[in-house]
């Protein structure tokens, strides 16, 4: 356990806080900056220009530790980290060119492909009721939700970036009950020690790049961190479906996720349309500061990550359904509270 779980996310951690303070020399000097005077964008929240790219030293932090602790490579460790790279690439030319949000979600799915071409697919589900679902009796299903999934993942983390620190302590959280549910079993084959080290590498460098990130941010995430979303997104479903799991501890922006989606459709705009009106902003609206909305994520993140470490598939289940009530219905409410405060000014 030491080697796979203690050693990954220290180095991780320390490579990151070497990292990111090297990389925002490099950073400067390519002028990936996002200034709010030259950034037109409706959820700019910062005031100063601060530094882009934080998919840098995240990525350097997980490949570096992958290097000492996933070694010799496989199929599986070439492809997700050769789709990491590809997802970092571009989402680097958004960072310094703010490219087409169209160029970037081909990106995405371009990434998972190759995710899904070494193998790493959802199988089967369990059935909160009793038994197995084999989704592979259907030709092709587990490699489409396989793609959605990763794709959804990739999409729904990088909305939930709109405050310093929010990110990096919903990944970091995440991947650590995806670690810990990875070692499960007392017999552990390839796949899930893969999953195992590389979650917990996930989490340390997160919470390495946290120490830049949280308020005052002295650099963004920016659209390069994508490249880490796709890692969290590939350990979930690595090894056997974890997928309840993920939706669990991700519960707070899964669900904002999902409003934002239905939200633009049903006023006619494209999903990719940038608006004031994800959960952050609703309670920035309502006077939360940048730190409280920060550890309000976080916390939300720890609990249900906790409940599904406990849970039973059926158990799950419902704690989901109860998150689809809740905290869909808290930010329902919150839309209509904000909406009735902009009328009455």
């Amino acid at each position: 356990m030491y080697e796979i779980i203690f050693l990954p996310f220290i180095v991780s951690f320390i490579i990151v806080v070497i990292a990111t303070p090297l990389s925002l020399i490099f950073i400067k000097k390519l002028g990936i900056i996002d200034d709010p005077k030259k950034h037109k964008h409706p959820a700019i929240l910062h005031k100063k220009p601060v530094p882009r790219g934080g998919g840098i030293p995240l990525f350097i932090g997980v490949v570096i530790a992958g290097a000492i602790f996933l070694w010799p490579p496989n199929e599986i460790t070439i492809a997700v980290f050769f789709a990491g790279f590809i997802a970092l690439v571009v989402g680097l030319l958004d960072d310094k060119f703010d490219i087409s949000p169209y160029i970037r979600f081909a990106t995405n799915i371009l990434s998972a492909l190759i995710v899904v071409s070494a193998g790493i697919t959802v199988s089967f589900i369990t059935n909160p009721f009793g038994g197995i679902l084999f989704l592979n009796q259907i030709e092709f299903l587990p490699q489409l939700i396989s793609i959605v999934w990763i794709v959804w993942v990739m999409n729904m983390l990088n909305w939930s970036k709109g405050v310093d620190g929010q990110m990096p302590g919903i990944v970091a959280i995440s991947a650590i009950v995806i670690g810990m549910l990875s070692l499960r079993f007392p017999i552990i084959d390839e796949p899930s020690l893969i999953s195992a080290k590389l979650s917990f590498m996930i989490a340390g460098a997160s919470l390495g790049f946290l120490i830049f990130n949280f308020y005052p941010a002295k650099i963004f995430p920016g659209y390069s961190a994508t490249a880490i979303y796709l890692l969290l997104a590939t350990v979930s479903i690595l090894s056997s479906a974890k997928l309840a799991t993920a939706i669990l501890v991700m519960g707070v922006p899964m669900m904002d996720g999902i409003f934002t989606v239905a939200r633009r459709l049903l006023t006619g705009r494209s999903i990719f349309w940038h608006d004031k009106k994800h959960l952050h902003h609703l309670l920035l609206s309502l006077g939360f500061s940048q730190r409280a909305i920060a550890l309000f994520y976080w916390l939300f993140s720890a609990i249900l990550g906790s409940l599904a470490l406990v849970l039973t598939s059926k158990g799950k289940l419902f704690a989901i359904i109860m998150l689809i009530i809740i905290v869909g219905g808290g930010i329902m409410f919150l839309h209509f509270l904000t909406r009735k405060n902009e009328t009455s000014i």
